[in-house]
């Protein structure tokens, strides 16, 4: 067989020294991952916090999480610099549905591609040639059982560690501090690895350079499917489940061939999980406390010493032990109080379910998903365009908690960082701090909720139901009528329930409310005619004050998002009608009501001049009723022209207002027709 250079231990070593290749724990590795890439600041509920970009990435990335993803963070950077996280297993803890494994197996995914690049790849070492020890049977080459790497093979060539500290000094110019960083994460060999040097030194007499002769170095293989680097070991029941699934158990194949029964080699330790990801790699436990007791204590050792135990023989792993669990079985597993030493090895992290609206409205592109659907007969299947807002209108306000400090529209709309009236982001964090020192977990803030996959189910039955088929449209309006399924099939809790339904209802009145602008909109024949019509409003209270004020009322503004001069004409009837909506009856509260939207608009046009009001949902609904309701000359409103279109100018109207909302808005003939007839009832109003 041709000798491969490229193989030998000293090519690595010289490889190392040059920087080529690395030396590093689990931990380095994961820190190095993720704090190599962008980081960026950003406020959450009212505090700010890290965005770690790798997290962002990807065609189907983790959303939000922030907190969690801080504190895991923390806990990988706290663990690569010796702390006391070392010795600790990371554990999600959470309801079902928000987002956990997803997180956890983003992570591996990353993790993996980090490590096929070639200056990030793992190393470990074989033992080949195996005939003339003698007593190996037709074993020829013997892989290290825990992917050790070539570095720990190299900080135990001699018994003697101030030897091995001299050899590396003297043989590859590794300085002092070079060595003594290294040894930071100086580890001994396993055990089979250990017996079979000692077993090749007395072959060759302790001539180092004979016993090298039996050692070829080779990369860490990345398949997924082999479990390699980052493996899963779910929870399985009491009887299927057992202590070989995690360490290894004797190998008969093996004992068939090694006639020295001493020797550790016998035990095969892939055969585990954790053997396979002991070279620098991340074990996922998903669902810890699922498992049997004996299990769990197995875990616990684990984490604790790093090492797989078997009959007294030691293998020391590096490995970042990741596990997630359920709240019902964590507190099942708290009350069993003789269990107290795992929870007391693990760095507990529990997750919240995601509160913010606008960032709902991502994870549920992810669950009605972007190709292309398809009814039953295999018709194209058109999407709502308000059906995304819906859905995560309606998932979102089930999760947040009731509050005296503030409505739950009001939590909603801080929680996404939007304006909500007189209430700023510091009582929500006020809130927030008050519900997290509440000792049951699920009372906390986003603890509870409708998850991603109660949606899923949801949009599982809008799909199915003959009038989404019949219309060959998904209809927003009909979502809710699945969540409320979904809520009375799914939600065990009474009061739950309960307060889901009351979530659902103030839901549809904010999709009630969206309609109403959407039907402005098709109105004027313009996407973004709210929007103006909000913005005119700012801008007119704004110059109502100005001294350059003609008695034309004509005001002269320079527009922050073009740079550019224009006139207004300040129509103090329509500034009037706008405030008497907002239920603004004196001049004082007139006042008061100017004075905070200027000053909202002097914060967020510095820092956003495209800034346009449209998160104020009150000044919103305010300004629609007012153009809707008193604009349409004849009918009274527009609701009485689209309803009663029995003379040829409403029919007339209705024709228009399809026809834009179909090239314009996104519409189909289903959800449009259906739209306007929603708008023409009465019903969610509030």
């Amino acid at each position: 067989m041709a000798k491969n250079k490229n193989a030998t231990l000293a090519h690595h070593l010289s490889e190392v020294k040059k920087g080529n290749r690395r030396f590093e724990n689990a931990f380095q590795g994961v820190a190095r991952m993720i704090l190599d890439e962008e980081i960026s600041k950003v406020v959450v509920n009212g505090k700010t916090t890290y965005d770690f970009s790798i997290f962002r990435t990807g065609k189907k990335h983790v959303i939000g999480m922030y907190d969690e993803i801080n504190s895991f963070v923390s806990f990988v950077k706290d663990a690569a610099e010796n702390g006391s996280s070392q010795e600790m297993a990371y554990v999600l803890v959470g309801e079902p549905g928000n987002g956990k494994t997803f997180f956890v197996e983003f992570l591996c995914t990353k993790y993996r591609s980090f490590l096929a690049q070639d200056k990030n790849r793992k190393y470990t070492f074989r033992f080949k040639d195996m005939s003339p020890l003698g007593h190996y049977g037709r074993i020829q080459v013997i892989e290290s059982q825990t992917y050790e790497d070539p570095m720990v093979l190299a900080m135990n060539l001699f018994d003697d560690p101030d030897k091995n500290k001299a050899y590396l000094e003297s043989q590859f110019g590794f300085s002092t501090d070079d060595i003594e960083k290294m040894y930071d994460n100086y580890r001994p060999l396993g055990a089979c690895s250990g017996y079979i040097w000692n077993d090749i030194r007395g072959h060759a007499n302790d001539v180092l350079d004979d016993m090298l002769k039996f050692i070829e170095i080779i990369p860490v293989p990345l398949t997924e499917s082999l479990g390699t680097v980052t493996g899963k070991y779910p929870a399985k029941d009491k009887i299927t489940s057992s202590a070989v699934d995690l360490l290894g158990e004797e190998s008969i194949q093996r004992l068939l061939h090694i006639t020295d029964t001493n020797n550790p080699y016998r035990f095969d330790l892939r055969r585990g999980a954790l053997a396979r990801v002991a070279g620098g790699g991340i074990h996922f436990s998903d669902e810890i406390y699922k498992n049997k007791k004996d299990l769990v204590q197995v875990y616990l050792g684990v984490i604790q010493n790093r090492n797989i135990e078997i009959d007294g023989y030691k293998w020391p792993i590096d490995t970042l032990i990741i596990a997630t669990s359920n709240n019902s079985e964590f507190n099942r597993f708290l009350e069993e109080k003789e269990e107290a030493p795992i929870v007391d090895r693990c760095r507990i992290c529990y997750v919240s379910h995601n509160t913010n609206y606008k960032l709902q409205t991502d994870l549920t592109v992810y669950t009605i998903g972007n190709e292309a659907r398809t009814t039953l007969t295999h018709e194209a299947l058109h999407q709502d365009p308000n059906l995304n807002y819906a859905a995560s209108v309606a998932v979102v306000l089930s999760r947040l908690p009731r509050s005296e400090k503030l409505t739950t529209i009001e939590t909603m709309k801080l929680a996404a960082g939007e304006v909500a009236g007189e209430k700023s982001i510091k009582t929500l964090a006020e809130v927030i701090d008050l519900l997290n020192q509440e000792p049951d977990i699920t009372k906390r803030f986003g603890q509870k909720g409708l998850g991603q996959r109660n949606l899923g189910r949801a949009v599982q039955l809008l799909i199915e139901s003959s009038e989404t088929n019949e219309g060959q449209c998904m209809f927003a309006y009909d979502i809710f009528r699945s969540v409320e399924r979904v809520i009375l099939d799914y939600v065990t809790d009474s009061n739950d329930r309960i307060k889901y339904l009351e979530d659902l209802k103030s839901a549809k009145g904010l999709y009630r409310e969206r309609i109403m602008t959407e039907m402005f909109n098709a109105y004027m024949d313009e996407p973004l005619a709210i929007r103006k019509d909000v913005m005119n409003y700012v801008n007119m209270i704004i110059g109502i004050d100005a001294e350059n004020l003609g008695p034309d009322k004509m005001w002269k503004y320079k527009n922050p998002q073009t740079n550019e001069l224009k006139a207004l004409k300040i129509d103090e009837r329509y500034i009037k009608s706008v405030e008497e909506r907002l239920g603004l009856k004196t001049e004082e509260q007139r006042e008061t009501f100017r004075t905070s939207i200027r000053k909202i608009y002097g914060q967020k046009i510095s820092v956003n001049p495209d800034y346009d009001f449209m998160d104020n949902l009150e000044l919103v609904k305010a300004v629609t009723d007012v153009r809707l309701k008193s604009d349409i000359a004849g009918a009274g409103s527009l609701i009485g022209a689209l309803a009663n279109r029995t003379n040829e100018e409403n029919q007339k109207l209705y024709d228009r207002m399809v026809d834009t909302m179909l090239n314009k808005l996104g519409y189909c003939r289903t959800c449009a027709q259906k739209t306007i007839e929603y708008f023409c009832t009465q019903e969610d109003e509030s």
